[in-house]
Parts: C-alpha cells; structure tokens; sequence
C-alpha cells in the first residue's frame, strides 16, 4: 500500500514532468539562413536527433522541420514522469526573390547536433518571364534526412 507522501510525491513528479515537456514543446528550433552564389543553407540546432526523428519540407518559400525525439526505455526502471521526449518545429522562410530549385533539396544530420538544408538556386535566364520565384511556383516536397558521421 502506497501511503500519502508517496502519492503527493508522485503526483508533484508527474505535474513537473508535464510541465517540462510543455515548455520543451513550444520553443521553436533555432535556425540560421544562409546564403552562397549557388544555393541556400538552412542550419537548424537538432541536438541528440537522429535521422529517423526528422521531417523536412520545402513548401511554397519555406523550409519547414519537425523533430520528434523519443526517450529510450531502461530495464528494472519505471518511468516516473516523461520529461526528455521532444517534439518541436522550425521553419524558415527565404527572402522573397529566391529561384530554388526544391527538388534538387537535400538535408545531412551533422555529427555536432545539427541539421544542414541545402536547397540549390535554381539557373535563370536573363529573360524575366522565365524567372519563377519558389513562393510563386507554390512548390511542395519532402526532403529526406541523411545522418553525417562527422
């Protein structure tokens, strides 16, 4: 039988874990823009992900991620209160002008906790009507999430 204190104790345990995982929940994941002569790099801060937790997606002029981290199992232990899962987005949005080629996007997890998006610029001819921006083209595509073992 399980006596009072234990119980209130408990329940203290659980309503902190909740909590946590609230506030876990709505920060968004830090990212950096950035910009070469032939692409787009969006680094995204995805400490202790795997590949497998990550969704990306280029939509409209946007690079949108969702990380889904979930918490190992201990055997002989139970699990008191869930305070380590993770679930959060980012998004980043590229400047109005962009010609991107979203197809052509590729995301790398990086050994130091962080998630690269390259998305490459697309080649334009010199003549306006040819020019198509990526919010303009409303493209929409799921890039995939390699791990790097750097």
């Amino acid at each position: 039988m399980m006596g009072i204190g234990e119980s209130i104790g408990d329940a203290i345990f659980e309503n902190l874990g909740r909590a946590a995982g609230r506030v876990q929940e709505n920060k968004p994941l830090p990212a950096d823009l950035l910009e070469s002569e032939d692409a787009y790099l969006v680094v995204f801060d995805a400490p202790g992900a795997t590949a497998s937790d990550l969704q990306v997606r280029y939509v409209a002029d946007r690079v949108e991620v969702r990380l889904d981290r979930f918490r190992e199992f201990y055997d002989d232990y139970e699990m008191k209160y869930p305070g380590r899962g993770l679930a959060l987005d980012g998004s980043v949005t590229l400047p109005e002008d962009a010609v991107v080629e979203a197809e052509a996007a590729s995301a790398t997890l990086k050994g130091d906790g962080t998630l690269h998006v390259r998305i490459p610029k697309a080649e334009t001819d010199d003549e306006p009507v040819a020019e198509q921006t990526a919010h303009e083209a409303g493209e929409d595509a799921d890039v995939a999430a390699d791990a790097d073992e750097e």
